[in-house]
């Protein structure tokens, strides 16, 4: 029976967890998706050490409240009408250094410095974009983040 119990957990929807970059801990954190809108910019808060301290997500015109640990420079991109994030480079040690954003129009935007474990992720279908940003932070910085992929909204 307990066999069983085990096999179901291990099946059901609510144990696939998605897929993290860095070593995590701390707290969570999510980006709301917006149907309506699609993302139109990132901004990312770079700490004196290196560290990315944290991120924010503008929908359409409106930016989301900032996620992660406060204070760091800041760096923004704001993305051209109908251009998409579409593959994500980065890095890490314990704590997110590096970012590069990359877009179906062919452009490349690094935020940080290269140092560390490397990730690279792109959607699982060439139609998809980014749509989500989630993760852990810690009061230094970004620990872990992860990327949903939908379709754009139109």
């Amino acid at each position: 029976m307990l066999l069983w119990l085990t096999f179901a957990l291990l099946w059901s929807p609510t144990c696939w967890a998605q897929q993290v970059y860095g070593p995590g801990g701390g707290t969570y954190f999510s980006t709301s998706r917006d149907f309506q809108n699609n993302i139109t910019g990132i901004r990312v808060f770079i700490g004196p050490l290196g560290l990315i301290k944290s991120v924010q997500v503008r929908y359409g015109s409106s930016w989301s409240e900032k996620y992660g640990a406060p204070g760091g420079t800041l760096q923004e991109i704001i993305l051209q009408q109908e251009e998409h994030i579409i593959g994500i480079y980065g890095s890490y040690r314990s704590f997110l250094r590096y970012l590069v954003i990359y877009t179906d129009r062919g452009y490349s935007y690094p935020f940080g410095k290269d140092v560390g474990n490397t990730f690279i992720v792109f959607p699982d279908e060439s139609d998809k974009v980014l749509t989500r940003v989630y993760g852990h932070y810690r009061p230094l910085g970004i620990t872990s983040i992860g990327f949903e992929w939908d379709y754009p909204s139109f």
